[in-house]
């Protein structure tokens, strides 16, 4: 059997991904690792033989599509972070990382490496693969021979091998253990930041009517600012007409109106406009119907609903908006995207020529548009492969994963130039998302497979094991305790934050139960990127 993975790798690749995710399915005391597993799978394959081996392509690619798919989801999140709260935890992460180089400097003298292996330990314990690039390529641009480069490249890749598992199951256990100490609890903390960050939303309606004299004769424009109130006001029956509400409605005593909005800030408005009714108006369907489309008309995606007026041009409301599993509140300010689902309120023989502007096309939505995608991706690698020089004689490049997320982050914040949506569907982008994370740890799991296991059956990388999960592990304790503690970073950031690696952000976003870790996975990843790239070259000069 060894000899046929030997043979034909892809067999290799897709046996090591289905197992990898067969046993990651596996929950021991409520806890599973995931889409991690695949990689843990893979460096026990690996160490069957020395022959077994993942092509780089694949392993590149892979890790080009998982940050790239990111990078476009988080884009909007990650500008309006960094507008709030970024150059102070840019200069945490940055901290944090230093921290992490000064623990790999210590260890060099504790137990006396060599200055390639505590390199390839720094870059392996922090799970950075283009750190680990560029360590190999000032190795051979060191003048050292080429017996000596290949042996300091050797002990490299050594150090990174067997500090990297512990780079990831490090930080996996970092992010439990302080869990428990600092008793986070994950629903607060989504409740608390719901208003500002995409996260779940209890989105509900209810009939409320109208008794307070006091919002009467207001526009519902000046009365939401008034009352502060996060809403979406629908149907309005005043006597026996129905209406649809706008922006200039005025409210009377004894209107009925139904309001959408989360359960929280419904039971906040209905005491400020009168009181809740037994009922629901969107219940009745003689006049105005209610339906869910998809968003699959490129032509609107990335458009504002304010810019639609779907009021005036069909009487038409838009209450909610389903991107993913999250329900979000229909307001002027949403941007919408290919694959959301939009419910709204109109007329019955407004709804096709409604659904027709929308498009609603779930066939047109499981097609990838490949010029965005390909363009986006060729931008991001053609990033990664400038040269960038530093002070003296050394140089980094962004590499497969830090041009494709800048990239990436750009662009899914711009979300379209013209014609062209740089945003894919959502369905769509989990996918690719998915593929490219299961094809990044197969590869790394199998190629750095045996090695690992060879040299931990000799014994004589056990040092090599134990200051890996030094660093990973009191980086990521540190981080997260002075984050949360001092800094006041929630939480649900901090775990996006340490995961440097795709399988450690798959398992904090499990643990999180939303989309949170993202955020602070995007925010950070550029950032320790680079510095990591930096610092692993920094070492290496000053230890040689």
């Amino acid at each position: 059997m060894v000899d046929a993975f030997i043979e034909n790798p892809l067999l290799l690749l897709f046996v090591v991904a289905g197992l990898g995710y067969g046993v990651g399915s596996i929950r021991i005391r409520g806890s599973n690792l995931g889409v991690a597993a695949v990689l843990f799978v893979g460096l026990g394959v690996g160490g069957l033989s020395p022959e077994l081996h993942i092509p780089d392509i694949i392993i590149f690619l892979g890790l080009a599509m998982f940050v790239y798919t990111i990078g476009l989801s988080s884009g909007p999140s990650f500008f309006a972070t960094f507008r709030q709260r970024g150059s102070r935890d840019i200069i945490f992460v940055i901290v944090m990382l230093t921290l992490s180089a000064s623990i790999a400097f210590g260890l060099h003298f504790l137990f006396h490496f060599d200055a390639s292996t505590t390199s390839g330990l720094y870059a392996g314990s922090t799970t950075n693969t283009p750190a680990l690039a560029g360590l190999l390529d000032a190795i051979s641009n060191a003048n050292l021979g080429n017996t000596a480069a290949k042996s300091m490249s050797e002990r490299a890749v050594i150090g990174y091998s067997l500090s990297y598992p512990m780079g990831v199951i490090g930080v996996m256990i970092a992010i439990n253990v302080m869990h428990r100490l600092l008793k986070i609890d994950y629903l607060a903390e989504e409740r608390e930041l719901k208003q500002k960050y995409p996260v779940r939303q209890t989105v509900t309606s209810k009939t409320v009517e109208v008794t307070q004299p006091d919002v009467t004769g207001i526009p519902l424009r000046d009365l939401k600012r008034q009352l502060q109130a996060n809403v979406v006001f629908g149907r309005l029956v005043r006597g026996d007409e129905t209406l649809l509400t706008n922006y200039d409605t005025t409210l009377q005593v004894g209107d009925q109106v139904a309001l959408v909005a989360d359960e929280e800030e419904i039971e906040r408005v209905t005491p400020l406009l009168g009181k809740n009714m037994p009922f629901r108006l969107s219940s009745d369907r003689s006049e105005y119907d209610t339906r869910r489309i998809f968003v699959s008309n490129p032509d609107i995606a990335g458009e504002r609903l304010s810019t639609l007026n779907l009021n005036e041009r069909f009487a038409a409301i838009i209450t909610r908006v389903r991107r993913g599993d999250i329900d979000l509140l229909a307001n002027s300010k949403l941007v919408l995207e290919l694959g959301d689902r939009v419910r709204f309120v109109a007329r019955r023989q407004d709804i096709p020529k409604i659904s027709k502007l929308f498009g609603d096309s779930y066939d047109a939505l499981s097609r990838i548009n490949l010029l965005s995608f390909g363009l986006g991706m060729a931008l991001g690698l053609l990033l990664g492969m400038i040269t960038f020089q530093l002070p003296g004689d050394a140089s980094f490049k962004l590499g497969f994963a830090g041009g494709p997320i800048i990239v990436a982050l750009i662009l899914g914040a711009l979300r379209r130039t013209g014609p062209i949506v740089w945003t894919l569907p959502y369905s769509a982008n989990l996918t690719l998302r998915q593929i490219g994370l299961i094809l990044l740890l197969a590869g790394v799991g199998v190629n750095s497979g045996h090695t690992f296991v060879d040299t931990v059956a000799q014994g004589s990388g056990g040092i090599i094991f134990l200051a890996g999960t030094i660093i990973s592990f009191i980086t990521a304790i540190a981080t997260l305790f002075i984050g949360y503690k001092l800094l006041k970073i929630p939480f649900s950031f901090l775990t996006g934050m340490v995961a440097s690696q795709p399988a450690v952000l798959d398992f904090a976003l499990e643990k999180a139960g939303n989309k949170l870790p993202n955020i602070g996975f995007t925010l950070m990843l550029p950032v320790s990127l680079i510095t990591k790239i930096v610092y692993v070259q920094f070492l290496f000069a000053l230890l040689r």
